[in-house]
Protein backbone atom coordinates (compact mmCIF):
# COMPACT_ATOMS: atom_id res chain seq x y z
CA UNK A 1 0.00 0.00 0.00
CA UNK A 2 1.45 3.31 -1.10
CA UNK A 3 1.01 6.64 0.66
CA UNK A 4 -2.14 8.39 -0.56
CA UNK A 5 -1.82 11.20 -3.10
CA UNK A 6 -4.44 13.67 -4.33
CA UNK A 7 -4.94 11.43 -7.36
CA UNK A 8 -5.44 8.20 -5.42
CA UNK A 9 -7.62 9.91 -2.80
CA UNK A 10 -9.90 11.17 -5.57
CA UNK A 11 -10.57 7.59 -6.74
CA UNK A 12 -11.86 6.52 -3.32
CA UNK A 13 -15.61 6.49 -2.71
CA UNK A 14 -17.40 6.38 0.65
CA UNK A 15 -18.11 2.68 0.07
CA UNK A 16 -14.53 1.83 -0.87
CA UNK A 17 -13.30 3.81 2.14
CA UNK A 18 -15.36 1.56 4.42
CA UNK A 19 -13.93 -1.46 2.59
CA UNK A 20 -10.37 -0.22 3.22
CA UNK A 21 -11.10 0.12 6.93
CA UNK A 22 -12.76 -3.31 7.14
CA UNK A 23 -9.78 -4.90 5.41
CA UNK A 24 -7.41 -3.11 7.76
CA UNK A 25 -9.32 -4.26 10.83
CA UNK A 26 -9.29 -7.81 9.51
CA UNK A 27 -5.49 -7.62 9.23
CA UNK A 28 -5.31 -6.24 12.77
CA UNK A 29 -7.44 -9.04 14.21
CA UNK A 30 -5.41 -11.64 12.32
CA UNK A 31 -2.12 -10.01 13.42
CA UNK A 32 -1.18 -9.48 9.76
CA UNK A 33 0.00 -5.88 9.81
CA UNK A 34 0.65 -4.39 6.36
CA UNK A 35 4.38 -4.00 5.71
CA UNK A 36 5.01 -0.25 5.65
CA UNK A 37 8.15 1.84 5.62
CA UNK A 38 7.04 4.55 8.05
CA UNK A 39 10.16 6.66 7.55
CA UNK A 40 9.50 6.56 3.81
CA UNK A 41 5.93 7.70 4.49
CA UNK A 42 7.30 10.58 6.59
CA UNK A 43 9.19 11.75 3.52
CA UNK A 44 6.27 11.14 1.15
CA UNK A 45 3.84 13.17 3.27
CA UNK A 46 6.15 16.11 4.04
CA UNK A 47 4.53 18.31 1.38
CA UNK A 48 0.90 17.36 1.92
CA UNK A 49 -1.66 14.89 3.25
CA UNK A 50 -4.64 13.19 1.60
CA UNK A 51 -6.36 11.01 4.21
CA UNK A 52 -9.36 9.05 2.94
CA UNK A 53 -11.27 9.04 6.25
CA UNK A 54 -11.75 10.94 9.50
CA UNK A 55 -12.40 8.81 12.58
CA UNK A 56 -13.89 10.16 15.79
CA UNK A 57 -13.00 7.70 18.53
CA UNK A 58 -12.62 7.57 22.30
CA UNK A 59 -9.35 8.52 23.98
CA UNK A 60 -9.22 5.01 25.49
CA UNK A 61 -5.65 3.71 25.18
CA UNK A 62 -6.89 0.50 23.53
CA UNK A 63 -8.70 2.15 20.62
CA UNK A 64 -6.07 3.88 18.48
CA UNK A 65 -7.71 4.13 15.04
CA UNK A 66 -4.43 3.86 13.13
CA UNK A 67 -3.71 0.56 14.85
CA UNK A 68 -7.14 -1.09 14.86
CA UNK A 69 -7.64 -0.25 11.17
CA UNK A 70 -3.97 -0.91 10.25
CA UNK A 71 -3.40 2.43 8.55
CA UNK A 72 -0.18 4.29 7.92
CA UNK A 73 0.98 7.90 8.01
CA UNK A 74 -1.23 10.14 5.92
CA UNK A 75 -4.09 7.62 5.59
CA UNK A 76 -6.65 8.83 8.15
CA UNK A 77 -7.48 11.78 10.35
CA UNK A 78 -7.80 10.66 13.98
CA UNK A 79 -10.00 12.73 16.32
CA UNK A 80 -10.06 11.47 19.90
CA UNK A 81 -12.08 12.49 22.95
CA UNK A 82 -13.44 10.60 25.96
CA UNK A 83 -16.76 8.98 25.07
CA UNK A 84 -16.39 9.91 21.37
CA UNK A 85 -18.77 12.81 21.96
CA UNK A 86 -19.24 15.80 19.67
CA UNK A 87 -18.52 19.51 20.07
CA UNK A 88 -18.06 22.44 17.70
CA UNK A 89 -14.27 22.05 17.58
CA UNK A 90 -14.66 18.44 16.48
CA UNK A 91 -17.28 19.41 13.91
CA UNK A 92 -14.90 22.03 12.54
CA UNK A 93 -12.16 19.43 12.31
CA UNK A 94 -14.46 17.10 10.36
CA UNK A 95 -15.46 19.92 8.03
CA UNK A 96 -11.79 20.63 7.37
CA UNK A 97 -11.10 16.94 6.72
CA UNK A 98 -13.91 16.49 4.22
CA UNK A 99 -14.48 19.89 2.61
CA UNK A 100 -10.89 21.13 2.48
CA UNK A 101 -8.68 18.03 2.38
CA UNK A 102 -11.09 15.68 0.58
CA UNK A 103 -11.67 12.81 3.00
CA UNK A 104 -14.53 10.57 1.85
CA UNK A 105 -15.72 9.04 5.10
CA UNK A 106 -16.45 9.96 8.72
CA UNK A 107 -16.57 7.11 11.23
CA UNK A 108 -17.90 7.57 14.75
CA UNK A 109 -16.18 4.74 16.62
CA UNK A 110 -17.43 3.76 20.06
CA UNK A 111 -16.18 0.79 22.02
CA UNK A 112 -17.13 -1.76 24.64
CA UNK A 113 -16.12 -1.33 28.28
CA UNK A 114 -15.92 2.46 27.85
CA UNK A 115 -15.02 4.23 31.09
CA UNK A 116 -16.65 7.48 29.99
CA UNK A 117 -19.94 5.73 29.23
CA UNK A 118 -19.80 3.89 32.55
CA UNK A 119 -19.17 7.21 34.30
CA UNK A 120 -22.09 8.85 32.54
CA UNK A 121 -24.38 5.96 33.47
CA UNK A 122 -23.23 6.28 37.10
CA UNK A 123 -23.89 10.03 37.11
CA UNK A 124 -20.27 10.97 37.84
CA UNK A 125 -19.68 14.67 38.54
CA UNK A 126 -16.13 16.02 38.41
CA UNK A 127 -15.24 19.54 37.31
CA UNK A 128 -14.87 19.74 33.52
CA UNK A 129 -15.64 16.06 33.07
CA UNK A 130 -19.22 16.72 34.17
CA UNK A 131 -20.07 18.67 31.02
CA UNK A 132 -18.50 16.06 28.78
CA UNK A 133 -20.44 13.20 30.37
CA UNK A 134 -23.67 15.23 30.15
CA UNK A 135 -23.42 14.79 26.37
CA UNK A 136 -24.16 11.09 26.86
CA UNK A 137 -27.49 11.74 28.65
CA UNK A 138 -29.68 11.38 25.52
CA UNK A 139 -28.27 7.90 24.96
CA UNK A 140 -28.94 7.00 28.60
CA UNK A 141 -32.56 8.11 28.19
CA UNK A 142 -32.93 5.91 25.12
CA UNK A 143 -31.43 2.93 26.95
CA UNK A 144 -33.86 3.56 29.83
CA UNK A 145 -36.73 3.26 27.37
CA UNK A 146 -35.37 0.04 25.90
CA UNK A 147 -34.42 -1.46 29.26
CA UNK A 148 -36.91 -0.10 31.79
CA UNK A 149 -35.95 -0.56 35.45
CA UNK A 150 -32.55 -1.94 34.45
CA UNK A 151 -29.55 -1.47 36.74
CA UNK A 152 -27.47 1.20 35.01
CA UNK A 153 -24.25 -0.49 36.08
CA UNK A 154 -24.91 -3.73 34.18
CA UNK A 155 -22.91 -4.58 31.09
CA UNK A 156 -26.06 -4.78 28.97
CA UNK A 157 -27.17 -1.29 29.93
CA UNK A 158 -23.72 0.30 29.52
CA UNK A 159 -23.13 -1.29 26.10
CA UNK A 160 -26.61 -0.25 24.97
CA UNK A 161 -25.78 3.33 25.95
CA UNK A 162 -22.45 3.12 24.11
CA UNK A 163 -24.16 2.08 20.87
CA UNK A 164 -26.93 4.67 21.21
CA UNK A 165 -24.30 7.34 21.88
CA UNK A 166 -22.52 6.47 18.63
CA UNK A 167 -25.78 6.58 16.67
CA UNK A 168 -26.74 9.90 18.26
CA UNK A 169 -23.36 11.40 17.41
CA UNK A 170 -23.84 10.50 13.73
CA UNK A 171 -27.27 12.15 13.85
CA UNK A 172 -25.78 15.24 15.53
CA UNK A 173 -23.14 15.61 12.82
CA UNK A 174 -25.81 15.72 10.13
CA UNK A 175 -27.99 18.10 12.15
CA UNK A 176 -25.31 20.53 13.27
CA UNK A 177 -23.05 20.81 10.21
CA UNK A 178 -24.68 22.06 6.99
CA UNK A 179 -21.35 21.55 5.20
CA UNK A 180 -21.13 17.87 6.10
CA UNK A 181 -24.86 17.32 5.54
CA UNK A 182 -24.62 18.75 2.01
CA UNK A 183 -21.60 16.55 1.22
CA UNK A 184 -23.43 13.52 2.63
CA UNK A 185 -26.63 14.18 0.71
CA UNK A 186 -24.59 14.59 -2.48
CA UNK A 187 -23.01 11.17 -1.82
CA UNK A 188 -19.58 12.76 -1.68
CA UNK A 189 -18.93 11.46 1.84
CA UNK A 190 -20.24 8.71 4.09
CA UNK A 191 -20.94 9.10 7.81
CA UNK A 192 -21.13 5.79 9.64
CA UNK A 193 -21.35 4.48 13.23
CA UNK A 194 -19.16 1.62 14.44
CA UNK A 195 -18.22 -0.21 17.62
CA UNK A 196 -14.81 -1.58 18.56
CA UNK A 197 -14.85 -4.73 20.67
CA UNK A 198 -11.96 -4.43 23.15
CA UNK A 199 -12.15 -8.14 23.94
CA UNK A 200 -11.42 -9.23 20.36
CA UNK A 201 -10.11 -6.24 18.44
CA UNK A 202 -12.96 -6.43 15.93
CA UNK A 203 -14.82 -3.42 14.61
CA UNK A 204 -18.52 -3.79 13.78
CA UNK A 205 -20.12 -1.19 11.53
CA UNK A 206 -23.63 -0.55 12.84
Amino acid sequence: MRTLTATTQATITPASAIKLLKEGNHRFVQNLKFNRNLLEQVNETKDGQYPFAAILSCMDSRTSAELVFDQGLGDIFSIRIAGNVLNTDILGSMEYACKVVGSKLIVVLGHTKCGAIKGACAGVKMDNLTGLLDKVKPAISEADTLLPNADKSTTQFVETVAEKNVLNTVKQILEESPILRDLYEANKIGIVPAMYIVESGEVTFL
